[in-house]
């Protein structure tokens, strides 16, 4: 459905917008191609901090804020890029609907003014629904350094309708945007179509028109009864209230149309072959607009600058996406990330023990000095402060090193080409090269990977990404991974960062497999066409991406972390409270599982660690720590090496490291993922097999190499 007024204050994402609208308020609508900067544009106009990255996809959601510039109160609405108003995905199709059936005051189309004539084609799409739009010609800028300067005034005569030259980055010049949006359209001229097509137009537009319908959208409908399916076309007709009679005339003189222009050999008219021309009417208009608007311009200084740039970005892209050198190259960056990532954690991660640990002392103190029941502070101290310091020790120095240094690939425009050089692979297993976006979305977290899925055009592949996004180790399993390598596998930084890139490559291989196996069984399918945009290489702007990748990534999964710790943590401590026979509850668990834990190079109280790490992988060693010591409660610990003597002391070897990296980059993935599939699939056997998946090829890899090590 599309965005309404009543609707978006149900559409504003929480930790978005600080205050929801109200159906009052005026609703603005941000369209466009991916990667021209629409996040950029809401937030310099609502004073957000959306998340913005220099790649196609990066926004699969829509997001609404507040317009706090304007007099009046106004929503602005965010929406997935579209290319076109005829989607290929779902992210489109949410776009194309928010345009077609909302009821939004106008539509701000945003367009990268360096490429003008691509995103002049969805303009004039939108214009044929309605005359009311604003078009922005972004990135500015960027444009200028390769010489193409837009002659705005020119495209608003052209068009009808305002037109506003800007650079999101700098916010000072957001003020002209916000006054268009306020100044009326003109008349706004009809895309010409071939003359013998007039009078299908008088005849739809006469039947039409009668149901009191403008000109502008009963065209707009008829064109849509050319190119079409049945479904979008009944829902168009329950948009502006067409009766079934003139619904079955309009039908009737389309398909006559139709067949006497575009006959198809099963007796019918060739809809693929009227949207072929529809849409290269679009593209012609789209070129002249373009040509007008860029009339003034020194041809010769436009051609060597674009020259330059595009001679620029090919020397990156013989680099970091060529045949010889992509993956060397993707891997040192990978060792590298993760080398500055190892070594810069320890110290904050010991700081922020250590300040949990006084935080610990001191509520236990107060709540003594107050006589407060004992079973109270055990609960409160050794469960629940326990459990988020540990998560907040653990977690946190590894993501405020790793995501700022990954938001500085994507803002680079690094990510495409990792998907362009991973298509191939995907290709070969039945997938689609975008399938690497929605891996490197689950790097950060599984959840937001699962939720990037969208950007695939195939329902198919869709599912095969979706099954497959927990095989990437996200922020919750990092610091597990890091912990054993560095214990048992490998004492120096540059060892454990060599290890880890390891073993992501080994995630990758397995997601490849994987993928292969399921599109030759159960998901059969030929892959999709990869059509991807590879963006310009852009300097990263260094301050934005320590504040977004600070407050948007690392603050807002350390805060859901830390929500699903407290309650974790208080229903540990009461599981080894509760005495069954000689032991607590956990240890009972533990003893039970045994079996199957030493059958993987593991043992019973590690797999109780995953059980209870559902909420949260964070606290997976503080629970195997509680059920090694004394049972009773979550244990800390001073350093690594107390840590490591701790887990010597209970049994652990090089095999037991080997075992527990495999099986935490191979399990179930959390709550929240598991949650997130099943609303975005609807289908509680997908969210099963999201589960089983991961956990049967961890345990059959662990089984092995326990088997191969003995």
């Amino acid at each position: 459905m599309g965005l309404t007024r009543r609707s978006v204050g149900r559409h504003a994402q929480a930790g978005i917008s600080p205050v929801k609208p109200k159906p009052s308020d005026r609703l603005f609508l941000l369209a466009g191609h991916p990667n021209v900067g629409k996040s950029t544009v809401f937030n310099a106009l609502t004073g957000l901090k959306q998340h913005t990255g220099n790649w196609t996809g990066k926004t699969v959601t829509g997001a609404v804020g507040l317009c706090r510039r304007m007099k009046s109160r106004c929503a602005i609405a965010d929406l997935p890029g579209c290319y076109s108003l005829s989607p290929r995905s779902a992210e489109e199709e949410v776009a194309r609907d928010a345009v077609v059936f909302g009821d939004a005051d106008r539509v701000i189309v945003v367009c990268d003014a360096s490429c003008l004539e691509r995103s002049l084609f969805l303009l004039l799409q939108v214009l044929e629904f309605r005359g009311d739009a604003v078009l922005c010609l972004n990135l500015m800028d960027e444009a200028a350094r390769k010489g193409v300067v837009p002659d705005p005034e020119r495209l608003s005569r052209r068009l009808g309708i305002p037109v506003v030259a800007m650079s999101a980055r700098n916010k000072k010049e957001v003020d002209p945007l916000i006054d268009a949006l306020d100044i009326p359209s003109k008349e706004v001229p009809f895309v010409t179509y071939p003359p013998e097509w007039e009078p299908y137009f008088s005849d739809a537009e006469a039947l039409l028109i009668g149901q009191g319908i403008s000109r502008r959208e009963a065209r707009a409908y008829a064109l849509r009864l050319l190119d079409s399916e049945e479904e979008f076309l009944t829902r168009l007709g329950r948009r502006y209230g067409i009766d079934p009679e003139t619904d079955r005339e309009l039908h009737a003189v389309a398909e006559r149309f139709l067949l006497s222009h575009f006959p198809a050999r099963n007796g019918h008219g060739s809809r693929e072959q009227a949207g072929d021309r529809i849409a290269e009417a679009l593209f012609r208009e789209a070129a002249s607009l373009s040509a007008d608007a860029l009339a003034k311009a020194d041809k010769s200084a436009v051609g060597e600058r674009k020259t330059a740039s595009f001679d620029r970005d090919r020397r990156f892209d013989r680099i970091f996406a060529g045949g010889a050198t992509a993956y060397p190259i993707l891997f040192l960056l990978l060792v590298f990330l993760l080398w500055l990532t190892v070594r810069g954690a320890n110290y904050p991660s010991e700081f922020l023990s250590r300040a949990f640990r006084s935080l610990e002392s001191l509520v236990r103190s107060g709540l003594t000095a107050i006589a407060c029941p004992g079973f109270f502070v055990g609960l409160l101290c050794d469960g629940v402060i326990r459990c988020v310091g540990w998560v907040v020790s653990v977690m946190f120095p590894p993501m405020a090193i790793f995501f700022p240094l990954f938001t500085v690939l994507e803002d680079v425009g690094y990510l495409p080409r990792v998907a362009f050089c991973l298509d191939r692979g995907f290709r070969c297993c039945g997938a689609c090269g975008k399938q690497a976006l929605t891996m490197c979305m689950g790097i950060g977290c599984n959840a937001a990977g699962v939720v990037g899925c969208r950007i695939l055009d195939s329902p198919r592949e869709r599912k095969l990404a979706l099954l497959t996004n927990s095989f990437m180790p996200c922020n919750g399993r990092f610091p597990i991974l890091i912990a054993v390598i560095s214990l048992f596998l490998s004492s120096s930084a540059v060892g454990s960062a060599v290890i880890l890139a390891g073993m992501i490559v080994l995630a990758v291989a397995v997601t490849l497999i994987v993928s292969g196996l399921l599109s030759r069984t159960v998901l059969k399918g030929v892959p999709s066409s990869f059509t991807l945009e590879l963006p310009s290489w852009r300097r990263p702007q260094i301050g934005q991406i320590l504040v977004r990748s600070l407050f948007d990534r690392t603050l807002f999964v350390l805060g859901r972390a830390a929500l699903v710790a407290a309650p974790t943590g208080a229903l540990l401590w009461l599981s080894g409270q509760l005495a069954i026979g000689d032991g607590s509850l956990l240890t009972v668990l533990s003893t039970a599982l045994d079996p199957i834990g030493r059958l993987m190079g593991l043992d019973g109280v590690i797999l109780i660690g995953f059980l209870f790490g559902l909420p949260a992988n964070e606290i997976v060693i503080p629970v195997i720590l509680m059920c090694y010591q004394s049972g009773t409660s979550l244990t800390d610990y001073a350093s690594l090496a107390e840590l490591k003597g701790i887990l010597q002391q209970n049994g652990w070897t090089a095999l037991t490291a080997v075992c527990m990296i495999l099986f935490t980059i191979f399990h179930w993935p959390c709550s929240t993922t598991i949650l997130t599939i099943r609303k975005e699939t609807g289908s509680l056997k997908t969210a099963l097999a999201s589960v089983l998946l991961p956990t049967a090829i961890g345990f059959l890899l662990c089984v092995a190499v326990s088997a191969l090590f003995r």
